[in-house]
C-alpha cells in the first residue's frame, strides 16, 4: 500500500524516519512527490489542492491530520465512498488541555483587566475568586473538548459542557441540544469554545450568544475562526457585555494586519498555537488505520459525514 502524506509546512520534518521505524514496509510518498497515482491507496493530510482527490483511482482511506474535518468534508473531489478517519488521541490533547487551563486562569485572575490598568498606570484591585466559585463553560465535548473540560474540573473550576447529545459525566454538568444553549451560556462566566466547525456551529458566537452570557463574561476561542462573528465580538466588548476575549484561531490565517482584532484593547491574540501536530504522536495511529484497511477491520474515530465531524 502506498500512502501519500501531505503534512503542514511547519511540521514537515521527522515523518519519514518515524514511518520507517513504525512501518518499514510502507511505501511512503510525501507531497508533492506523488509517483504513480494509481498506487496511492491512502492519503494523510489536512487537505489537498482542488481536484486532487479525484486523481487517485484506488483510494481507500483518507486520514485527517487536523482536529477538525471541515476542510476535507468540504472538498467535492473526495469520493463519498472513501472513509475519513481522525488520528488524534481519543483521550484528548495534552497541549490543548494546557492551553485551555492557561487561558481560563488568565481570565479567572483578571489579567486582561490588569493589563489595561497598567497601560493607564492605575493601581486596580479586583476580587479574587477561588476556582470553585468560577463557572466555566466548555462548548464541544468531543475527545479534545472533554479532556479540556476534565482538566478544568480537576483544577477546581465549576465546569459545564454543551454538546449535541446528552451525556452523564462525573463532575461536569452537560447541557445538550440547541434549546439548552441559552441556559448553558447564562451560567458560564468564562466560555471555552472547542466545537467542530459545521453549518450548525458556524457563527455560533455572535451577538445573540454574547447577550445570553453574564455581563462581564469572557470568551476563549480555541476551535475555529468561523465560530466567532468578529464584528459582534467587538461590539460586545465595546458595550462591556463581555470583559475580554482570547482568540487563537481566525477565519483568515495569518490574521491580516488591517484586522481590527489586532488593535482591540480587550482582545488577546495568539497565532493558532494552542497545539501543534507532532509526527511522533500521529504516525503510530496513522499506521494502525492503514493496518485496519489491510485486514478489513472497522476503523476507529471514523468521521460522520452527516454530522460534519
Amino acid at each position: 500500500m502506498a500512502l501519500l502524506l501531505a503534512p503542514l509546512a511547519r511540521q514537515s520534518t521527522g515523518w519519514r524516519e518515524r514511518f520507517q521505524s513504525e512501518m518499514p514496509e510502507l511505501d511512503l510518498r510525501i507531497w508533492p512527490e506523488i509517483g504513480e497515482r494509481s498506487e496511492i491507496e491512502a492519503v494523510a493530510c489536512a487537505g489537498l489542492p482542488a481536484g486532487e482527490f479525484a486523481t487517485f483511482p484506488n483510494l481507500k482511506l483518507v486520514i485527517g491530520l487536523l482536529a477538525g474535518s471541515e476542510r476535507l468534508l468540504g472538498d467535492p473531489a473526495l469520493p463519498r465512498h472513501v472513509p475519513i478517519v481522525r488520528v488524534g488521541d481519543p483521550d484528548g490533547d495534552a497541549m490543548m488541555n494546557e492551553a485551555a487551563l492557561l487561558h481560563v486562569l488568565r481570565h479567572h485572575r483578571n489579567l486582561p483587566a490588569y493589563q489595561l490598568a497598567q497601560a493607564r498606570s492605575e493601581w486596580l484591585s479586583l476580587p479574587v475568586l477561588r476556582p470553585r466559585e468560577r463557572r466555566v463553560g466548555v462548548m464541544g465535548l468531543g475527545p479534545i473538548g472533554l479532556a479540556a473540560a476534565r482538566t478544568l474540573a480537576d483544577f477546581g473550576f465549576t465546569v459545564a459542557g454543551w454538546a449535541r447529545r446528552p451525556r452523564d459525566l462525573a463532575g461536569i454538568e452537560v447541557f445538550a441540544g440547541a434549546d439548552r444553549l441559552g441556559p448553558f451560556l447564562a451560567r458560564s462566566e468564562i466560555i471555552v469554545n472547542l466545537l467542530p466547525l459545521t453549518p450548525e456551529t458556524d457563527g455560533i458566537l455572535c451577538r445573540k450568544s454574547f447577550a445570553q452570557m453574564p455581563k462581564g463574561a469572557s470568551v476563549i476561542n480555541l476551535g475555529r475562526g468561523g465560530h466567532v462573528v468578529d464584528a459582534d465580538l467587538i461590539t460586545a466588548l465595546d458595550e462591556d457585555q463581555l470583559s475580554s476575549a482570547t482568540l487563537d484561531v481566525f477565519t483568515v490565517e495569518p490574521l491580516p494586519k488591517e484586522s481590527a482584532l489586532w488593535r482591540h484593547p480587550k482582545i488577546t491574540i495568539t497565532p493558532h498555537c494552542a497545539r501543534r501536530i507532532d509526527a511522533l504522536d500521529l504516525v503510530p495511529r496513522i499506521c494502525a488505520a492503514i493496518r485496519r484497511v489491510r485486514s478489513g477491520e472497522a476503523q476507529e474515530q471514523l468521521v460522520d459525514r452527516s454530522a460534519g465531524y
